[in-house]
């Protein structure tokens, strides 16, 4: 089942506090970046956010799912309502992740 616009938004809106969220439509799901940087992935209307060793010890309780199959597992953070440890737990995430490697220009 494909996520809905809507939840997307509604995410992207709890997590404007943090930085410039944007998001990509990605196989009928979506990816999160927070300025520039993929941190997270919405599928069937739940956050995924890529798990880090700073995630592990502000939030160990979180439950650790894959968000498709055979995918890796990823915090599942289901409390997004919870706007100020949203942010909090996004911007610990995002600092513990590395920045993304710069594309190749092509070659003519």
């Amino acid at each position: 089942m494909a996520s809905h616009l809507e939840f997307v938004e509604y995410v992207a809106g709890q997590l404007s506090e943090a930085g410039e969220i944007t998001y990509r439509k990605m196989f009928g799901e979506y990816g999160m970046y927070l300025d520039g940087k993929i941190f997270a992935v919405i599928c069937d209307d739940q956050l995924f956010i890529k798990v880090t060793e700073a995630g592990r010890r502000l939030a160990p309780q979180l439950t650790l799912a894959p968000p498709y199959e055979s995918a890796k597992d990823y915090f599942l953070f289901e409390d997004i309502d919870n706007r100020e440890f949203l942010v909090s737990f996004v911007k610990t995430t995002w600092a513990d992740l590395p920045m993304p490697k710069p594309k190749k220009k092509k070659v003519k």
